[in-house]
């Protein structure tokens, strides 16, 4: 049978319902993601013991900063530089896929679809940045790590679903994880506009050159990962040597790839790439990235510094009051201005507690914090330790709020995944077409008719045990 038809985004509401084609798709994404995610959270906490009890926070200074590579490439890096330039490219290479995919095959395809989670996640990033302004003007502290509290980690933020067991209903999910991928993209833009100080031309005219030849095979139709995965580093090299962080050259590569599907086609380039990249990026090189920056000294001064200086109150303040205000104001105007309704299934607390979730900014928050104040290592601990409080208290607050709503979340995915009929396809998208229900009745008709026969055998045998019981009490003793 054929999928059905996407949803009329022109009688969408807001945070309605998704297509079939696009719930299937994010609940593979997150599924994946959630994976990552737990072990995202492994390793910080492993980051954290190991950097933080005596015996052995030597060797976790000695690790990270050990340094290999070629030196005559300009690539003798320490193991924390290679996982944040490095392995973090892979991160930023799917989040490139699943931005093209979105705005090209995805609902970011229709404007009105857009708007939402553009405006929230353009909200999301403002009004954190301000609130670190605020409080870093009010101090004097530095303004340099106004981009620190501007991201959310959406594996962090899966991870500490799967902890509680809570099961956001798809349109909830697809939310979070569209802001997170219009997040990614303002990230990078960040990164490569602000964060880039020199510029090698030469090397970037080669990574530039690079990344043409990359775009022209893709269009060729040349195939073969032993073509694209060493072209793929000598671009990251190149631009790693330009200046530009190398992390650009991943998204670059991911926004060429094809994310729209052609006759006889199941799945496009993009999407197939993404899924075989996917778990190498949340299953290894997120959590390695963490685990050789996520180790910060949590002593009582440091953890004073957090709640004290205006730098690390800003980046704590930002994450917790800023992204929960700035994402769900931005929401709130949307539906305002456009005359949306809300989903019906759903209340505007939700919408606060998703908010509250993106508030977790670990991953991009830790590589801003690290670019932003490269120069002091002091600040920079001391800034990821504020990344680390600011995220759990926001994880503590979205928990708290997301379970009083459990029930609720339980009640909506269980309808979202009822396929009664057992066609492969969930009954809610079927609720208008009649053969659903001429399928549905005739299954009701069987189980009827089924039923009666249990009664009926059921009642001769009731019949047959009286009957039983007269003859044995009337026989003579």
């Amino acid at each position: 049978m054929a999928a059905p038809s996407p949803t009329d985004h022109k009688s969408r509401k807001l945070l309605g319902r998704l297509s079939l084609p696009e719930s299937r798709y994010i609940a593979d994404a997150l599924r994946a993601e959630t994976v990552g995610g737990v072990l995202l959270l492994v390793a910080a906490v492993t980051a954290l013991l190991w950097a933080n009890i005596p015996a052995v926070s030597d060797s976790y200074a000695s690790v990270r900063s050990f340094h290999i590579g070629p030196a005559s490439l300009g690539l003798d890096l320490s193991l924390q530089h290679w996982a944040a330039d490095g392995l973090l490219a892979i991160f930023f290479f799917v989040a490139g896929i699943e931005l093209k995919r979105e705005l090209v095959a995805g609902d970011l395809r229709d404007p009105k679809a857009a708007a939402l989670p553009v405006i929230a996640a353009l909200c999301g990033m403002a009004v954190p940045a301000l609130v670190y302004t605020l409080v870093n003007v009010t101090g004097n502290g530095s303004m340099d790590g106004w981009a620190v509290p501007t991201a959310t980690d959406i594996a962090f933020a899966l991870a500490v679903l799967a902890v509680i067991g809570t099961s956001l209903p798809s349109a909830l999910r697809a939310f979070l994880l569209t802001l997170a991928v219009v997040d990614d993209l303002f990230a990078i833009l960040i990164i490569a506009v602000f964060f880039t100080s020199e510029i090698d031309f030469l090397a970037l005219g080669g990574a530039l050159v690079g990344l043409a030849l990359f775009w022209f095979l893709l269009r060729r139709g040349v195939r073969g990962w032993y073509v694209y995965v060493p072209l793929a580093l000598v671009i990251w090299g190149l631009m790693y040597n330009s200046g530009v962080h190398a992390t650009i050259a991943g998204v670059a590569m991911g926004l060429m790839l094809r994310c729209t599907r052609r006759e006889g086609e199941r799945t496009s380039p993009g999407e197939h790439i993404e899924h075989l990249v996917r778990p190498i990026s949340a299953g290894l090189a997120v959590p390695l990235f963490a685990l050789f920056s996520a180790g910060v000294s949590l002593s009582d001064e440091a953890i004073a510094q957090v709640f004290t200086r205006p730098e690390t109150l800003g980046v704590v303040l930002g994450l917790v009051i800023g992204k929960a205000v700035g994402i769900f104001g931005g929401t709130w105007l949307a539906a305002r201005f456009t005359r949306a309704e809300l989903n019906e299934d759903l209340a505007w607390p939700d919408v606060f507690a998703v908010a509250s979730l993106a508030g977790i900014g670990f991953t991009v928050s830790l590589l801003i914090g690290e670019l932003a104040f490269a120069g002091d290592a002091t600040l920079t601990d001391e800034i990821k330790a504020a990344v680390l409080f600011g995220s759990l208290i926001a994880a503590v607050i979205a928990c708290f709020l997301l379970k009083l709503r459990d029930r609720r979340y339980r009640a909506l995915t269980e309808a979202e995944e009822r396929d009664e009929d057992r066609d492969g396809i969930p009954d809610i998208y079927e609720e208008d077409k009649p053969e659903y229900h001429l399928r549905m009745a005739k299954i009701y008709e069987d189980r009827a008719a089924e039923h009666r026969r249990k009664a009926e055998k059921a009642a001769a045998a009731a019949f047959q045990s009286a009957a039983g019981s007269t003859t044995e009490a009337d026989r003579p003793a």
